[in-house]
């Protein structure tokens, strides 16, 4: 496939291929020398025949890729998405059809497969909305000072044991954990084999002058109900200690365990920061807490959902309260999914075919996939001119069927 009609060819990488790919991709994205074993997991893990370069006269210019990945939606189906992945561009190639390429193939090839959904951190939002994902959910980061605030936690806290572990070696309560959370809140990622690996990733030269990942792992009744890792990092001032706490990675079956697992963050020794990074918008500490102000929280966008095959996403998720919408969807860059959409659902279920009836709502697929997990209302992008009511009180209808519960979330990047 040709990008550029003069100079340009995109081609599937191979095996032997990817240390020069991948140090391409480190390249287009500012970064200095990363570590072997981050190169070492990210080979592992790299789905070769979904992987894709771009070269110029023999020399790289682009990677992008995709993984095999299944997502949780509204009533806890995990439903087969593309992982849009390694998605660079040499600054000297701008504007030349480049990226447009590759996302052609990995759009085609993902409806080639069956996949209902595509998904994407971007590093750029601007760039994404031409290819019709729309930001559908968002993450909590945190700066709390700990010497300020506290946590009043809730009845069944203290019968929560913790006790400090090798993360290695609790890897698979942890993901026995992790598992169980998935149907639970749409957005999360059933982990594919390997991806385990990821939270484990430690290299000294990413630490920044802090310790080795910790784990501390939360039991009650002999089971493990949740774990948290994280690393500290000792500091000191005129006053004193001024250490800082650096939460990695959290899991909670149940609000007892969850309160456990952030009052003992709260209270390590020696630390008066707790640094919380891409954590749900709806975590419970923001109502334990004692002082909201001392927690400097703020909010950015996380994953970008895209609707491969329009009625097969659409009908495989459940809908908050009882719908029934005719949605004239425009998609000019997945033309297959252009047109006349009844979707009928509820709770248990539901139905999206085409039809030839009258729309009541008009939207393009951009605003599909940023509605889709439930995290962002229909109602909202309405009022910015995004989704158009053809059809009295249908907006309404559809806005709260489309809605979730548990706010949308994705744990971790890739």
């Amino acid at each position: 496939m040709a990008t550029d009609r003069t100079t340009t060819e995109l081609k599937v990488l191979r095996p032997e291929e990817f240390d020069g790919w991948w140090t391409h991709l480190v390249r287009a994205f500012g970064a200095g020398p990363a570590s072997a074993e981050e190169r070492d997991l990210d080979r592992s893990l790299t789905e070769f025949e979904r992987s894709l370069a771009v070269l110029d006269g023999g020399g790289l210019v682009g990677t992008g890729g995709a993984f095999s990945f299944r997502m949780s939606v509204p009533g806890g189906a995990v439903v087969p998405t593309a992982g849009i992945t390694m998605v660079s561009v040499s600054a000297t190639h701008r504007r030349r059809g480049v990226l447009t390429s590759m996302m052609r193939r990995l759009l085609d090839d993902s409806h080639a497969l069956g996949e209902p959904l595509a998904a994407l951190k971007a590093s750029e939002p601007a760039i994404y909305g031409r290819f019709g994902y729309g930001a559908a959910t968002f993450q909590l980061h945190a700066e709390i000072d700990t010497g300020r605030a506290t946590l009043a936690v809730p009845a069944g806290t203290d019968d929560v044991r913790l006790r400090y572990a090798e993360p290695a070696a609790v890897l698979d309560a942890c993901e026995a954990v992790y598992a169980e959370l998935v149907p639970r809140r749409p957005g999360m990622l059933a982990r594919q084999p390997g991806w385990e690996r990821a939270g484990l990733l430690d290299p000294e030269s990413d630490r920044g002058g802090a310790s080795a990942l910790q784990c501390v792992v939360a039991e009650r009744a002999g089971r493990v109900t949740g774990w948290a890792r994280f690393r500290t990092k000792t500091g000191w001032s005129a006053s004193g200690h001024d250490g800082t706490v650096t939460l990695e990675e959290l899991a909670a079956l149940d609000p007892a365990t969850d309160a456990a697992l952030w009052r003992f963050l709260f209270g390590i020794d020696l630390m008066t920061t707790l640094t919380v990074r891409g954590r749900p918008v709806d975590d419970a500490w923001q109502y334990l807490v004692s002082d909201i102000r001392r927690c400097r929280t703020r909010l950015n966008d996380s994953a970008y959902v895209r609707l491969v095959d329009v009625g097969t996403a659409l009908a495989a998720r459940t809908y908050q309260t009882p719908v029934d919408v005719v949605l004239a969807v425009e998609d000019a860059f997945c033309p297959w999914n252009e047109g006349r959409w009844r979707l009928t659902g509820d709770a248990k279920g539901a139905s999206c075919e085409r039809t030839t009836d009258a729309a009541d709502l008009s939207l393009s697929v951009r605003e599909l996939g940023a509605a889709y997990l439930g995290g962002v209302s229909l109602l909202t992008l309405a009022r910015a001119g995004r989704v158009a009511e053809l059809r009295p009180g249908a907006l309404t209808e559809a806005s709260v069927a489309f809605g979730s519960p548990v706010v949308p979330w994705l744990p971790h990047g890739f």
